[in-house]
């Protein structure tokens, strides 16, 4: 065989693998994988009472492992601890990505709230009782959203509402990218200094929270710290309990949404 023949022969053979379909696209997670893919799926798992582990750590190890191993003997699907196309389509379903199709009322904080509302997003808050509006932006939180007003006015318009700093539970609407989700938010900022920097360990944090990671990311805004927002089925932090007075608020913001919006 000629020496271009050969050259010839090689460069048709690395044009049809280009065209070949690729596998590029499937889902394929197992132990010893990272990233945000690994935390989501961990989440889920833990939202139905399969992952064990007191948070979500992006590691897929031994315990993530046997977590989806339980999951797969529950429904029915191969156990061997990875999580393929079914393993994922059975935890989330077509819709679970689905972030442009707009979402209104009280939808899931595990599966689909917290993509829609990421850290580093901005929304706009109303309350339902009063009508008033003020934006916010979340900046740390897993359980639920922790969020800190994005202006002194919006801190100002939030202590209107409120009637000062609290922890009362109030029904609103975070309005995100063409979502209107219902919420139950408090207005008592905790576990932050405005003045010290982002995450760095400081002492006498706002709510007595003492001496720990400072959790205020928005800087000049008139507030130390953060406030929560409760969603569908989001829990709390310390005890990861599920609040009835934060649902109940959910499902009257819900309403006001279906009537409203």
């Amino acid at each position: 065989m000629s020496k271009k023949l050969k050259q010839w022969i090689t460069c048709i053979l690395a044009v049809s693998i280009l065209i070949i379909p690729q596998e590029a696209s499937a889902i394929l997670l197992r132990q010893g994988s990272r990233g945000q893919e690994v935390k989501k799926i961990q989440t889920e798992l833990k939202r139905l009472g399969y992952f064990d582990y007191h948070t979500a750590t992006g590691y897929y190890g031994t315990i993530t492992v046997n977590s989806v191993k339980k999951y797969q003997k529950a429904k029915g699907l191969a156990v061997d601890g990875i999580v393929g196309n079914k393993t994922y389509g059975a935890l989330f379903g077509e819709t679970a990505s689905n972030k442009s199709t707009p979402s209104r009322g009280a939808i899931d904080w595990f599966s689909k709230v917290q993509y829609i509302f990421p850290r580093g997003k901005n929304a706009k808050v109303t309350d339902v009782k009063t009508g008033k509006s003020f934006m916010i932006k979340r900046t740390f939180g897993t359980n639920h959203a922790d969020v800190e007003t994005l202006t002194k006015e919006d801190t100002e318009i939030m202590k209107e509402i409120w009637g000062g700093y609290s922890w009362e539970r109030r029904a609103v609407v975070v309005e995100v990218d063409g979502h209107y989700i219902a919420g139950s938010m408090t207005a008592m900022p905790h576990a932050g200094l405005d003045s010290q920097p982002a995450v760095k360990v400081v002492n006498g944090r706002s709510g007595g929270y003492g001496r720990g990671q400072n959790l205020d990311a928005v800087k000049n805004n008139g507030m130390d710290g953060h406030v929560d927002i409760h969603f569908l089925n989001s829990r709390t932090h310390g005890t990861n309990t599920m609040q009835k007075i934060h649902q109940d608020k959910v499902k009257e913001a819900a309403s006001y949404i279906e009537k409203h919006y």
